[in-house]
């Protein structure tokens, strides 16, 4: 059953001059594993970008309340370069509270947009209206 979906679009150079201008921001929304790849270089703009959408569709797949850390959603790479979604502390507390027990996400960047879909999954059972 779905829980929610959240989907965001971030202009990618927008995001970059906001990253430039405000000291300390990208170390606010981001953890140190993501501002990296897996090989260890720095991600690109159109990368973090996409994350950062991630991390809004992800608040907006939970109803968006105002209490989230965003350290507390981490957007991994599993196999073969799919990304995934690791939650801890708030997010995973109020993803709880809603019964979400899977995640699904799914990030793009072109055109100078960077966007993300996130579907909060629950336990079988029939559709939300």
């Amino acid at each position: 059953m779905i829980i929610g979906v959240g989907i965001d679009v971030c202009p990618v150079e927008r995001f970059a001059v906001s990253l430039t201008r405000t000291p300390g921001l990208r170390d606010r929304l981001f953890t140190p594993a993501e501002l990296q790849t897996p090989s260890g270089a720095p991600r690109t703009g159109e990368s973090l970008a996409a994350r950062f959408a991630a991390k809004e569709a992800l608040a907006k797949a939970l109803g968006a309340p105002g209490d989230l850390h965003w350290h507390d959603a981490e957007v991994i790479v599993g196999d073969h370069g799919r990304p995934l979604l690791d939650v801890r502390g708030t997010v995973a507390r109020r993803a709880a509270v809603l019964g979400v027990t899977g995640w699904y996400v799914s990030l793009s960047h072109d055109g100078g947009i960077a966007s993300a879909v996130v579907i909060a999954e629950g336990p079988d059972g029939p559709a939300a209206p």
